[in-house]
C-alpha cells in the first residue's frame, strides 16, 4: 500500500461502525523501518493512533476497536512526528553521501506496517536500506 493512497482514509470504530477520525499522515520509525503510528485528524480523543492499536488497515478504512485507541502522542511518537520527519518529497542520500533522488512515495505492508520500498524519482530502494530520516534528507544504506 502506498503512503499517497492513505491520506484522508476514514478511521472507523468496529463496535458501532462509526467514523471517529481521518488519516492525516503516517509516523515512521527509521530504526525498525516500520510505521509507528497514524496521525488522525477530526478525532475527539487525540491525534495519534499507535500501529499496535489498529485492528485492520484496509483499502477503504482503518478499523479500531474504540475511539479511545486514538490518543495524544507518547514521547517516542512525538520525537518522530512532524514535517521534519515526513518522508515524501525528501532528498535521499546514501550512507556514503551520494544524492540518489527524491522520494515520490513509500510502499508499506498494511498488515505489519513494515516499509517495503522507497519509491524515488530515479527508481525504487528496498525498505530494509532505510537508515534515518531528518529535516534535510532521508539516509539509506549504500548496499
Amino acid at each position: 500500500m502506498l503512503f499517497s493512497a492513505v491520506s484522508g482514509r476514514q478511521v472507523v470504530g468496529s463496535g458501532a461502525a462509526d467514523t471517529i477520525g481521518e488519516v492525516a499522515g503516517l509516523v515512521v520509525d527509521p530504526t525498525t523501518r516500520r510505521i509507528l503510528a497514524v496521525h488522525v485528524k477530526k478525532a475527539e480523543s487525540g491525534s495519534v493512533l499507535q500501529w499496535s492499536k489498529i485492528g485492520a488497515f484496509g483499502d477503504d478504512a482503518v478499523i479500531v476497536d474504540t475511539s479511545q485507541a486514538i490518543t495524544d502522542p507518547d514521547d517516542e511518537t512525538a520525537a518522530l512526528e512532524g514535517k521534519s520527519h515526513n518522508l515524501l518529497g525528501k532528498r535521499v542520500l546514501t550512507s556514503a553521501g551520494n544524492d540518489i533522488g527524491t522520494i515520490d512515495d513509500v510502499d508499506f505492508d498494511p498488515q505489519s506496517g513494515a516499509i517495503t520500498s522507497l519509491i524515488l524519482d530515479t527508481g525504487d530502494v528496498p525498505g530494509h536500506r532505510l537508515v534515518g530520516v531528518g529535516s534535510y534528507a532521508v539516509v539509506v544504506d549504500t548496499h
